[in-house]
Order: structure tokens, then sequence, then C-alpha cells
């Protein structure tokens, strides 16, 4: 078989050759040249270069030209899953098309497929209508929530007082907003869950429930974000399969966002493709399952090399937390009041920037770009929260100069 992997997600998190025979099969990477030192090693395989500062399926598309057509298109990245539709498009290989990927990327399209399936959903419109009709025409008055349709890690969200705000904002927005490419929703008032796991066929095969400790958007703004496993209890499966299989979303990981309200819980998002932050690792610890790993198989239909999810025992939940610099106006930050911490016997990993190791200016969940992160556990879900809460309450991130 013909691989071609669009590569921006590095081996140390797929594990490449461990789930590819690349002997038996012909595999090509095409990755930038910023991440080429993040690709396989010690396997045979073409290794394409692209520019990296353009559109992305152009540049692959333009990279593989003159090769034989692939039998199969990888894409691991949040990022890569629409150009990887259009690779595939243009080459005539099966998979996922632009038609079947769009749902699970444009906010409005998932929400109106999930609303469909007699779901719950917050109210939204998108931005134009919006714009066109004004406040007067929405269909709430309240807290409301301006948002890109396809943006991750919160980039670009905000809330306001109220719909009016909202749309005064968006109107006078420097530079201007695409507004096209925008909703606005009414703000739901809940504690908000993250779901994880696997759709294999249609069917959920391995699906573990987190409660966050903070929000994106929060994290967005300059605050700590964590998350710890809780209870998945059986009608939040079936409600997690009901939504998927309305966006469609059949033989990938997933990562579900929903308020978990007295009424039940509400449908936020979803993203077919594993969590960022350190959803992976934690999901791993208590299941055994890798999920870019069953990712990566599951595009190249290696169904049978993907262990069975174990369930945890409520002693033997996981957590991670995140403590971002974005905010800070520097390259540099100096950290206190983590000592007591970091040698806890609940970490299982702690990552801390060295007062001479840079952090990164834009917003990022990656270990390497932010000041702090860690995995905590195993242990119960009121031990960990509240050893995540005494810590994020602790710990102290301040600028630097360097």
């Amino acid at each position: 078989m013909r691989i071609l992997v669009l590569h921006r997600i590095p081996d140390s998190f797929v594990h490449y050759a461990d789930n590819v025979d690349h002997d038996a099969h012909e595999v090509t990477y095409v990755s930038e040249p910023a991440r080429k030192h993040t690709l396989p090693e010690g396997v045979p395989a073409r290794r394409l270069e692209r520019p990296g500062d353009g559109d992305t399926a152009a540049e692959v598309l333009e990279a593989v030209a003159g090769l034989p057509t692939p039998d199969v298109v990888v894409a691991l990245s949040e990022f890569d899953l629409l150009p990887a539709a259009q690779v595939r498009e243009a080459l005539g290989v099966p998979g996922d098309h632009v038609a079947d990927v769009l749902p699970a990327r444009d906010k409005v399209m998932m929400k109106t497929a999930v609303a469909k399936a007699g779901l719950r959903v917050p109210r939204f419109l998108p931005l134009p209508v919006a714009l066109a009709e004004g406040a007067a025409a929405v269909p709430w008055h309240g807290r409301t929530i301006l948002k890109p349709l396809a943006g991750a890690t919160s980039e670009g969200v905000a809330r306001f007082a109220t719909v009016d705000e909202a749309l005064e904002a968006a109107r006078r927005a420097e530079p201007a907003l695409a507004t096209d490419d925008f909703e606005i929703e009414e703000f739901i008032d809940g504690e908000l869950l993250h779901i994880d796991g696997l759709m294999m066929s249609g069917k959920p095969a391995g699906v573990l429930a987190s409660r966050y400790m903070g929000s994106g958007l929060s994290y967005a703004e300059g605050n700590p974000l964590g998350s710890v496993q809780t209870d998945t209890e059986p009608d939040l499966v079936d409600w997690v399969a009901r939504c998927l299989n309305a966006i469609g979303i059949d033989d990938c990981p997933f990562h579900l966002e929903a308020f978990d309200t007295p009424e039940g819980p509400v449908f936020l998002e979803v993203g077919a493709r594993f969590g960022g932050a350190d959803v992976v690792d934690c999901f791993e610890l208590a299941t055994g399952v890798r999920l870019p790993s069953a990712h990566l198989r599951l595009l190249i239909h290696d169904f049978g090399g993907i262990p069975a999810a174990r369930t945890p025992e409520p002693h033997q939940r996981y957590g991670w937390f995140t403590v971002p610099g974005h905010t800070l106006g520097s390259t540099h930050c100096r950290i206190t009041g983590e000592q007591p911490f970091r040698d806890d016997p609940l970490v299982v990993r702690w990552v801390q920037r060295e007062a001479e190791e840079p952090i990164s200016r834009t917003v990022s969940y990656a270990d390497s770009d932010i000041p702090l992160a860690g995995v905590v556990g195993p242990a119960t879900e009121p031990e960990l929260r509240r050893f995540l809460t005494d810590l994020l309450a602790t710990v102290r991130v301040e600028p630097a100069a360097r």
C-alpha cells in the first residue's frame, strides 16, 4: 500500500514505526523544513519538503507531483484534516473528502447537525445573519460568545455581556473581521466537560469524560487550565454517539466539549481528532489506548492493531494542567511557589521552563511552549481536583528579563 502522510505531529507523539510497517508499505512523508527533525528515524520512507508558508494542500500536491497515486492519505493534526481532504479529491484517493470533513470543522454546520438530531446546543447564528438582521432578531439577549467557525485553541473567541455588545464589537473590529468566518452563540451556564475516545464504524469503542478546571477561553486570556477524569455514565456515552453520528464522525478519535447542566448535557463543539494539551497521555494512562496511534491505524485500515480500551477504576483517574505565558509580554518567565508540588507522589510528569528557556508569545498548549505543565495521578477525582486547585492557586508565573 502507498501511504502519503501530511506530517505535522511529531513521531514522539504518534509512534509511526510502531504502527506502520514501513517495509511492507511505501510511505511518503511531506513535512515543513522546521518539522523535519520530528519525522520518524530508522525506517525506510520517502521524505519530501514543502515550504510551509502557503496553502497546505497546494504545497503537498506540488511536492508529490509525478509520484504514483497513494492508496491512503494520512493527516492527524486538526490543521491538516481539510487539506488532506482536498488532496484526496485532487488525486482521486478514497477517504474523507471536503464535504465529509466540513461538518467537524465548521461550528455552525456541526451545531446545526446536532440540533437536527434532537439534541440541545447553544442557540447561535452566523455572524453575517446577526449583523444584517440586528440584535432584535437574535433569539437570546444575555451573555454572548463571538467565535471563528473553524478556530482552534480559542483564538479569536470573545465574550460579551449582551448580544448588542457582541455585534458592536464585530462591527468595530480592527482589523475588520471576515464576518463569513464567524458566528455568535449564547453563553451557557454549566460545568464544561471534554469527552474523548474513538469511533470505529460509527460506534464508540472507548469513551472517557473529564471535567475542566477553567476553560479554553479563559486560558486564551492568560489563566491556567486543566482537567480531571470523571465518571463516564452509559447515558453520556449514548448521547456522545448520537452527536457524532449526526455530524458523520465514523472512524477516528474525537474530542467533544459539552456543558453539564441540570437538564442534561449541552453540545458545544467537537473535533474529529485527539485532544490537545496532555489529554492524550491521560487517556492512555487510564485506558491503555494511545489516540494518535489509534488514529493512524484507523486511517490505514488496521483496526486489529488497536487495543480494547479498559475502564479505569475510581481511584485510577488522571488529570493534567497547563499554565500559559503568552499574555506575559515577555519571551522569558520566572516561576515561584511550585516546589512543594513538583515532588508530590501524585505527579506523573512535570515540565517547567528554566529561566534561560524561551516561552511562546502566541496561544499554545504544547509543553515545550509554556511556562509549566504536567500530568497527575492515579487517584480519585476529588483528590486530583484538590491537588490541582491548590497548585494553580499557589504557583506564580511572572515575566522576566533575559
